[in-house]
C-alpha cells in the first residue's frame, strides 16, 4: 500500500495533470483501469445513487469507507475517497474519518468545508481547524496519504472565488497536499486559483468545464482532473432516456447504442486471472 500511495502523490504535477477517474462500483473501476486510468476515486454522489439515495450527507461514514475499500480491492490502482465533510462537524470527526480511510487502504481523501446535509459552509476558522486535524492524523500514519482540502462554496453559491482562494490558501498553510474548489465558473477563475496557491490543484471536468481538454487544464497549471459524478450521471442519462422511451412509447431503440458483452466481459474477466 505504501507503494500505491507514493505513486499517487507522484502523479500530482502542476501543469501535467492526470485524470482521477471517479468510479461507483467494482465494474466501473475495472473498466476505467483497463482504459488507462492511473488512479481511481470514489464519488459521493455516484455512490449514493447506487444506494438509491440523494447526494450530500445521506451516506454514512461506514458505508462510504466500505465502498472505497471495495474499489481499492478491485484494481491495483491507488484509490482516493470522496469523504464529503468527514461525516461530522468537529475536527475530531474529520480526523477519525481520515484514520479509518487509511486503515481501509486508501491512498488519499477529499474533505469538504460544507456543513452537510445543508449547503452552508463552515465558518472560516472552523473550516481551517478541521483541515488542520486531518493533516495531523495524515502525517502520523504509517504510510503516505494525500489529503485534498475542498472549498465548495462557489459551486454551491454560498461564497465567491475570492473567498474560495482565501480558504484554499489557509488549507495549504495547514498542510493540505492538494487543493480543490469545484466549478469555479470559468477557466479563467480556475487559472486564478492555480496562481494563488503553490500546492497541486484539482479541477472538475463537469458542466461547462467538459468543453475543455486536458491540455487546456495543463496550460493553466492544474495538476489533477477529477470527474466527480459526471460519468455516473451520463450513465443515468441513458437509463432515463431509455426508460422514458420504453415505458412511455414502447420504444426500445434508445438501448441500441449499448456495448456488447464481447467488449465488456473480457475487460472484467482479465482482473480475475
Amino acid at each position: 500500500m505504501s507503494e500505491q500511495t507514493s505513486t499517487f502523490r507522484a502523479l500530482h504535477q502542476p501543469g501535467n495533470p492526470f485524470i482521477l477517474a471517479n468510479a461507483w462500483d467494482k465494474g466501473s473501476a475495472r473498466m476505467l483501469a483497463s482504459m488507462g486510468a492511473k488512479a481511481i476515486a470514489t464519488s459521493s454522489a455516484a455512490h449514493a445513487f447506487t444506494l438509491g439515495k440523494p447526494d450530500m450527507g445521506h451516506v454514512s461514514r461506514s458505508e462510504a469507507i466500505s465502498h472505497a475499500q471495495d474499489l481499492a480491492a478491485a484494481t491495483p490502482l491507488p484509490v482516493s475517497g470522496d469523504l464529503e465533510n468527514g461525516y461530522g462537524d468537529s475536527p475530531q470527526d474529520v480526523a477519525e474519518t481520515i484514520l479509518k480511510a487509511a486503515e481501509a487502504g486508501l491512498a488519499g481523501a477529499c474533505i469538504e468545508d460544507t456543513c452537510l446535509p445543508s449547503d452552508r459552509p463552515y465558518e472560516f476558522a472552523k473550516a481551517v481547524e478541521r483541515i488542520e486535524a486531518a493533516v495531523e492524523i495524515a502525517r502520523n500514519l504509517k504510510s503516505d496519504f494525500v489529503l485534498t482540502a475542498r472549498a465548495d462554496g462557489v459551486m454551491l453559491g454560498t461564497y465567491d472565488v475570492k473567498e474560495a482562494i482565501r480558504r484554499l490558501q489557509a488549507f495549504e498553510k495547514a498542510g493540505a497536499d492538494c487543493l480543490y474548489a469545484p466549478a469555479p465558473g470559468s477557466l479563467e477563475a480556475q487559472a486564478e486559483i492555480c496562481r494563488a496557491v503553490s500546492a497541486p490543484v484539482n479541477a472538475l471536468a463537469a458542466g461547462p468545464f467538459m468543453q475543455h481538454s486536458v491540455q487546456d487544464f495543463a496550460n493553466i497549471g492544474v495538476a489533477r482532473i477529477s470527474l466527480g459524478s459526471a460519468l455516473a450521471r451520463a450513465t443515468h442519462r441513458i437509463i432515463l432516456d431509455a426508460g422514458k422511451a420504453m415505458f412511455g412509447e414502447g420504444d426500445f431503440t434508445a438501448m441500441s447504442h449499448s456495448t456488447s458483452a464481447g467488449v465488456i466481459d473480457p475487460i472484467l474477466a482479465a482482473f480475475d486471472k
